[in-house]
């Protein structure tokens, strides 16, 4: 029966892997160039990235085995610290953690099919291909695994392929990865710990299946495997995708460019051939709109559960889809779409997340003094890895504040703003159970 049907381990990776895989590895080395130079800096920049997403990834594991519901960050700030801060992460999850992230993915996908077939509208493909994929994920519950899991082989094995064609072809400028007389200078810089914002980014989608472990078969077993296997093959591949990048194009054609795979297929496999590989890099892009349209209403349908205000979200179909939840997350895309700025959006969206999953790894602590984990997994590394996570994720938050209060504000903004909804929500609450008091 499609009302009983529960997601397995490949359908769990595959969120994970096409999650992360998205727009950030394929347009923000581009804003990096801009004060990052050196090629063993930007490695660096995305090994780094990939240490925090797996040291995140191994705390998200235990909390995920403990508290096995679908929402992640939700489901764990809600028991663990208060249902208000819960409230909050969902509510930033809901509004720009997934909506904003598919409305960026749409509209890189439109970009990059606009540089091929400029008659073709940038804002109306963007639009096109969210309604398409919303329709799916709105229904079934097994169609939509089906789909993931297909669109997410296909990534993988045309990256893969894209690699080695990298390898194979020679370029006309001199690179080298070892570090050079600035290298040191430049990972001690602001500019470095912004661009880690954006790596941030990138690497966001490691705890993708989180979100989905109340729908996840054995998520005692499967959730951690999807969680770690996920995001190792993707650190890996980040680092010699973008070494690729590097190696194919000179720094002067990348720098500020958001089509950076455009470029450097171009360069790799030539115009003609170049252009097909711009337009499947560009449908890549399709495998990470679909999860994040499949794991974001999660979050809304969990809210809805638990508060009046907003128990319309809940609602789900006979295939046990939260389609109400699918469309209102759909809605919001389409308005960013309409309305946003990339760049801006970028920081705005890393910012706001980087703040609720610092949160939700420092709740492993509150785990363990209320001897809440279970014996299935226990985060390796405890306490250092935690730590690790919380130390860079400080300091990341405190030098893009610094260096962009406008976007950083705006993000908090948004967080006020829920917090005005949670309020409204139980004064509701407050009122009907004073009026049933005063009636007995």
């Amino acid at each position: 029966m499609n009302s009983t049907y529960k997601i397995g381990f490949y359908t769990a990776i595959s969120l994970v892997i096409a999650n992360m895989i998205g727009t950030g590895v394929f347009t923000s080395l581009g804003f990096q160039l801009f004060d990052i130079h050196s090629v063993f800096s930007i490695l660096v920049l995305w090994l780094l990235g990939g240490v925090i997403s797996f040291c995140g990834a191994l705390v998200y594991c235990e909390l995920g085995v403990a508290i096995p519901r679908s929402g992640g960050e939700y489901a764990y700030l809600t028991r663990l610290i208060h249902p208000s801060v819960g409230f909050l992460s969902g509510w930033v999850s809901s509004t720009v953690g997934f909506a904003a992230p598919v409305a960026l993915a749409s509209m890189a996908l439109g970009s990059y099919v606009n540089k091929i077939f400029p008659q073709v509208s940038v804002t109306m493909c963007a639009l096109s291909v969210v309604g398409i994929i919303t329709v799916i994920h709105a229904t079934n519950l097994k169609a939509g695994s089906s789909f993931q899991k297909v669109l997410t082989f296909l990534k993988v094995f045309v990256i893969l392929g894209f690699i080695v064609a990298g390898f194979c072809y020679t370029p006309a400028h001199e690179i080298t990865i070892l570090p050079q007389p600035t290298s040191g200078a430049e990972i001690l810089s602001p500019a470095f710990w912004v661009s880690l914002i954006y790596v941030s980014y990138a690497y966001s989608g490691w705890n993708a299946a989180s979100y989905l472990a109340g729908d996840m078969q054995n998520p005692q077993k499967n959730l951690p495997r999807a969680l770690l296997i996920g995001t190792a093959i993707v650190t890996v591949i980040y680092v010699i995708l973008n070494y690729i990048f590097l190696y194919s194009a000179p720094a002067s054609e990348l720098t500020g460019v958001l089509e950076i795979g455009h470029v450097s297929a171009m360069h790799i496999f030539g115009n003609v051939f170049g252009q097909f590989m711009s337009l499947i890099i560009a449908f890549l892009l399709i495998s990470s709109i679909s999860a994040m349209i499949m794991a974001g209403p999660r979050i809304i349908k969990s809210m809805g559960e638990d508060l009046e205000i907003l128990s319309f979200l809940s609602k789900t179909n006979r295939s046990n889809v939260p389609y109400v939840a699918v469309i209102v997350q759909s809605a919001i895309t389409v308005l960013l779409i309409l309305s946003a700025k990339f760049e801006q959006v970028l920081t705005f969206v890393g910012f706001s997340l980087s703040i609720f999953t610092f949160l939700t790894v420092f709740s492993v602590f509150i785990l363990r003094a209320r001897k809440l984990s279970s014996p299935a997994y226990k985060t390796w590394g405890y306490p250092v890895t935690p730590l690790i996570f919380l130390a860079l994720n400080a300091f990341i938050l405190y030098t893009v504040f610094r260096e962009k209060p406008s976007e950083s504000l705006l993000g908090l903004l948004n967080v006020g703003f829920g917090g005005l909804i949670y309020l409204a929500g139980k004064l509701i609450i407050y009122k009907k159970e004073k009026q049933k008091c005063q009636e007995v």
